[in-house]
């Protein structure tokens, strides 16, 4: 039976990417992984990453903050400082002047959030007092308060929106695997840090786990900012 799989922020780390496909024993024809967002901007390997992901038959891929930031340098040459300070250098260097076409088709179309059977999938967040269709991609690539009320709400309320679930990214939590909050799954376990890249079934809610990314990285640091 295929699989599908969510995947938190990956930021460039290539080899931890191909550790949780490889533990996880991903089928690259048959299952599906989402993403999160935010395949771009940490550890030097955001090219090699997003090969990797091209390779997917089935690849749901969902924008994030530095996606979207990435996306304006592929597209128009100009690179932020303040982008480049948070991660964008690295993905600058990854292309040594090469942006392939297939990598800003991706991000291009990456969707806002993806719904699947009453699930949700949404990089940072949605605000829960406004219908999702009357939200603007600001609240989904940049929203923490999503992510602080569910961990505070935990323990008092079942549920904080309609869906059955939630999975975002873009908060990093300091724990090994994803954690749980009400419905709310928190998937960026800190990839782009000093953290593991995470990958989940979420049928089983089965995880699979990188190293600890710098250590896939010698001598290489990751983002300086969030």
């Amino acid at each position: 039976m295929p699989k599908t799989f969510v995947i938190g922020d990956i930021h460039g780390s290539y080899r931890a990417l191909l550790q949780c496909l490889d533990i996880s024993g991903f089928n690259f024809q048959k299952d599906t992984l989402i993403c999160l967002g935010d395949v771009v901007d940490g550890w030097p390997e955001t090219r090699q990453a997003i090969d990797q992901l091209l390779q997917i038959k089935n690849l749901v891929y969902i924008m994030g903050n530095h996606d979207f930031m990435a996306l304006n340098w592929m597209e128009i040459g100009y690179a932020d400082e303040a982008w480049r300070n948070q991660g964008g250098q690295a993905t600058i260097d990854s292309y040594e002047g090469n942006v392939q076409n297939s990598h800003i088709q991706l991000l291009k179309l990456a969707l806002p959030y993806y719904i699947n059977r009453n699930r949700l999938f949404v990089h940072a967040g949605i605000d829960i007092k406004t219908s999702i269709d009357n939200q603007g991609i600001q609240t989904f690539l940049w929203d923490r308060d999503f992510a602080r009320m569910a961990k505070e709400q935990h323990g008092h309320s079942k549920r904080l929106t309609q869906y059955d679930s939630v999975y975002i990214g873009h908060t990093p939590i300091k724990e090994d695997k994803p954690i749980q909050y009400c419905e709310v799954w928190m998937m960026d376990t800190g990839a782009g840090w000093s953290g593991r890249l995470s990958m989940m079934n979420i049928e089983t809610q089965e995880c699979f786990v990188s190293d600890p990314v710098p250590k896939l990285y010698p001598g290489i640091e990751g983002r300086k900012k969030n």
